[in-house]
């Protein structure tokens, strides 16, 4: 890569990151709290389907920081630690769906339908990934607010769990659209 297409790269992965904090600020309505439903995730798994594994995973730490520094991290402020996983740790890993950017870009490339599967694999991996960070965090944190007699393990499961469906099939339904509609989103310029 060159200079000037390394700089193109980390400015679009700063704007990615700064989108997802501009879309956390629009509220979605669930029926529980524990459907947390994560309007960032959209350009941040594109961002690293186009761009690749590390620059979609600093542009995921980048929007973890920018939540904190924002304020909106705070608002759910137990400790440091809690924080760190949440925020920049979490929304890091929601960038592993660069693992698939190759095989997405060379199948749309030749046009061929696995580059749906593998939007759709890769998008169930992102939003896992960030959600063993908020599951790890129910436990040691959030689990002190399970009904009693209830596992904290148990109690996350079930807190995060439904979070980690309607994500998944959030991102890979609106990605699989747009890569039928616009599939050069999913392509750097040379």
């Amino acid at each position: 890569m060159t200079k000037k297409m390394d700089l193109r790269v980390w400015t679009e992965g700063t704007m990615i990151a700064a989108l997802g904090v501009a879309l956390s600020f629009i509220p979605v309505q669930t029926v529980n709290a524990g459907l947390d439903l994560s309007l960032g995730l959209v350009p941040l798994v594109l961002y690293s389907y186009r761009r690749g594994f590390v620059p979609g995973v600093t542009a995921g730490f980048m929007w973890g920081l920018l939540n904190i520094l924002v304020g909106s991290a705070m608002k759910n402020f137990i400790s440091v630690p809690q924080i760190i996983f949440e925020y920049p740790f979490a929304f890091a890993f929601g960038g592993f769906g660069g693992l698939f950017a190759n095989r997405i870009q060379q199948a749309l490339r030749i046009k061929s339908s696995k580059a749906y599967w593998y939007i759709g694999i890769g998008g169930f991996v992102a939003v896992l990934c960030r959600w063993f960070w908020h599951f790890w965090a129910g436990v040691f944190v959030w689990g002190m607010y399970a009904p009693e007699g209830q596992s904290p393990y148990l109690y996350s499961f079930i807190f995060n769990g439904g979070s980690v469906v309607i994500n998944t099939v959030y991102v890979s339904v609106v990605l699989v659209i747009l890569a039928k509609t616009a599939p050069k989103l999913f392509m750097p310029k040379a």
